[in-house]
């Protein structure tokens, strides 16, 4: 069987409070959605990680902003990680925030 995608226009006020209860559940908004609505939720933990999506031109400013080749990505994504931990100041030796 095969799978729809549904795009809700629900305005900005619903997407953010949907998303905002997403967070505080530790799910997804989509599963936070099938939740609302009364459908069956894949109960197998989701990986929490963030994603954007780079051009060539993201990669370049990335790889001279870290001074590392643009050729080197998986080194690149590395920094990138390390940035955002750093920036909420997370000290992952002990998992708390410094």
């Amino acid at each position: 069987m095969r799978a729809v995608q549904l795009a809700f226009d629900v305005g900005d006020e619903v997407n953010h409070q949907i998303r905002l209860e997403a967070l505080e559940e530790g799910v997804n908004p989509p599963d936070r959605v099938r939740q609302i609505l009364g459908l069956p939720v894949n109960s197998k933990p989701v990986r929490p990680r963030l994603s954007i999506s780079l051009s060539e031109v993201d990669f370049e400013i990335l790889a001279e902003k870290f001074n590392v080749s643009p050729a080197d990505r998986l080194r690149i994504r590395q920094l990138a990680a390390e940035t955002l931990i750093d920036h909420i100041g997370l000290d992952l030796t002990n998992g708390e925030q410094e």
